[in-house]
C-alpha cells in the first residue's frame, strides 16, 4: 500500500534545513559534473573532524537519534529515499537540539556524489528491502553493485553493521560479502537470545520482536 503523503510536506522539509544535508547529481543520465563544492565537508557541517558513521534507509530516525545520543563524539549521517518518511526524524533531530546528527534525502547509488573517498568509518543497514524476487536482487542494499560503492566511500578496515528479520536476505548478505573480500564477525541468528550488548532497537525490530521473529545480525569489515 502506498503511502499517503504528508500535509504540508515540503514545508516542513524546509523548516528542517539546518539539519538536512543534500545528495547533487541523483540522476543516472545527469550529465552535469559533480561540483567539489557541493561533496560533504566535516568541518563545514558540524565544526569538527570526529569519525564519520553512515545509516541507509533510516526510516523514522529513531535508531540513529538515538545512536547519536550515546556517543556524542562521533558524527552521523542518515540517508532516506523516502520524504514522507525522513520528515519524522528531521523534526525530531530538531526538537531535541543534538548537533552530531544530519538527515539526507537521497539513494544509496550516489554515495560517492557525497562523499569524497574513504571518508565513512563505519555503515548501518537496518531492516533494509529484501526485495525477494530474484529479478530485483541488484537492488538488495548488500548486493555486490552496491558493496562496489560502499567501498569507494568507507575508509579501509571500515565496518558494515546490518540487521535484518529475513533469513534470505541474510544468507545473500553472507555470500556477497564473502564474495567481495569482507570479513565477518559477531555473526547472530538471534540477535535477542545472543547476549549481545548494546544493541539500539529500530521501529521494525521492535515490532519483529513483539511477533517473535529472531534478528539477524553481523559486521562485515571491508579490505
Amino acid at each position: 500500500m502506498r503511502m499517503r503523503k504528508k500535509k504540508h510536506l515540503e514545508d516542513r522539509l524546509a523548516a528542517c534545513a539546518e539539519v538536512m544535508i543534500y545528495m547533487q547529481n541523483q540522476n543516472e543520465f545527469a550529465e552535469d559534473p559533480l561540483k567539489d563544492e557541493l561533496f560533504f565537508d566535516s568541518m563545514r557541517v558540524f565544526g569538527n573532524d570526529n569519525p564519520l558513521h553512515l545509516e541507509i534507509g533510516c526510516g523514522k530516525g529513531q535508531f540513529i537519534i538515538e545512536l547519536a545520543k550515546r556517543n556524542p563524539d562521533i558524527n552521523y549521517i542518515a540517508i532516506e529515499k523516502t520524504p514522507n518518511v525522513i520528515v519524522t526524524g528531521a523534526e525530531m533531530l530538531m526538537e531535541s537540539g543534538m548537533k552530531n546528527v544530519r538527515f539526507c534525502l537521497g539513494q544509496a547509488e550516489y554515495l560517492h556524489h557525497l562523499f569524497r573517498p574513504h571518508t565513512v568509518e563505519r555503515l548501518y543497514l537496518n531492516f533494509s528491502c529484501p526485495f525477494p524476487k530474484e529479478s530485483y536482487a541488484k537492488h538488495r542494499l548488500t548486493h555486490t553493485r552496491f558493496l562496489t560503492i560502499y567501498n569507494e566511500v568507507l575508509k579501509s578496515g571500515a565496518e558494515i553493521h546490518q540487521k535484518t528479520d529475513n533469513q534470505r536476505l541474510f544468507e545473500f548478505s553472507i555470500e556477497h560479502f564473502s564474495a567481495n573480500g569482507f570479513r565477518m564477525q559477531n555473526v547472530s541468528l538471534d540477535l535477542h537470545k545472543s547476549g549481545f550488548e548494546g544493541n539500539i532497537m529500530t521501529e521494525y525490530e521492535t515490532r519483529f520482536t513483539q511477533m517473535g521473529l529472531p534478528i539477524y545480525r553481523l559486521e562485515a569489515i571491508n579490505p
